[in-house]
């Protein structure tokens, strides 16, 4: 795998940081994505710390991938650094809970262009690149992209979007020997989860009230799903495409 080049978009925290520091560990050259400048040199350190190297084998774009121009930034500076792309992790995604008869078009543009508009764009100038070395996308969808969610409607159009993008985009790069998953996971102990809860008063009653609905009797861990995501991502899940895989302790079992 050393050779490889991975881009990971939201790969400055939570499951992306997750999978792109799985992915180096296994050899990948490996560009994170986001939107701060300080969270990404932060999260460029932390490789360096943990694997007592320069790690000149990592690299970060600040980039907003609701933008257009942006998207096509990040591939050209990966390109640019490492001269190929074999793995797209598209795990940028933002949620928002809200009455459907009170939503605003600045809710459903910040979410609709962070989670769909953004993947849809990398992958656009990204496929070109991963056409050549028959690599693989691997989309962060959401237990909310399989089913409906309470109080969740514009997320779950989001995600509902990005799963069924998943499906149709592995029909159309099959014969170009690129595969397409999707990972869909349910609650996972991140920062975004963290600010979810930050309002409840008690952090513990607000955690045990949202594991109550797991059949395994809690919520995830971003390794948990990062490992599900470096799987689909390698070479032991080459006749894997069009999937969409749950990481969700049986909540839409």
């Amino acid at each position: 795998m050393s050779e490889k080049v991975a881009l990971v978009t939201g790969g400055t925290s939570g499951i992306g940081l997750a999978v792109a520091k799985m992915l180096f560990a296994a050899g990948l050259r490996v560009v994170i994505i986001g939107r701060s400048e300080k969270r990404g040199d932060d999260a460029v350190r932390t490789f360096s710390n943990e694997n007592d190297e320069s790690a000149e084998d990592v690299m970060f774009v600040a980039a907003d991938v609701r933008r257009v121009s942006d998207c096509e930034k990040i591939v050209d500076e990966t390109i640019a650094r490492y001269g190929r792309l074999d793995v797209l992790i598209n795990s940028a995604g933002v949620y928002v809970e809200n009455d459907a008869a009170e939503l605003t078009e600045e809710e459903y543009e910040r979410v609709m262009d962070t989670n769909v508009k953004g993947a849809m764009f990398v992958t656009r100038f990204a496929i070109p690149h991963i056409k050549k070395t028959h690599g693989n996308i691997v989309n962060v969808s959401s237990d909310a992209g399989v089913h409906g969610n309470y109080f969740c409607t514009l997320y779950s159009a989001s995600k509902g979007a990005l799963t069924l993008y998943t499906r149709s985009l592995a029909l159309e790069l099959a014969h170009d020997g690129v595969r397409v998953n999707a990972v869909c996971p349910g609650d996972i102990m991140t920062p975004l989860t963290e600010r979810q809860i930050a309002s409840a008063p008690s952090r513990e009653d607000a955690l045990r009230e949202m594991a109550s609905v797991y059949p395994l009797g809690r919520i995830g861990t971003a390794d948990e799903a990062a490992s599900v995501i470096c799987f689909l991502a390698s070479e032991r899940a080459s006749f894997v495409t069009g999937a969409v895989w749950s990481v969700d302790g049986g909540l839409t079992a």
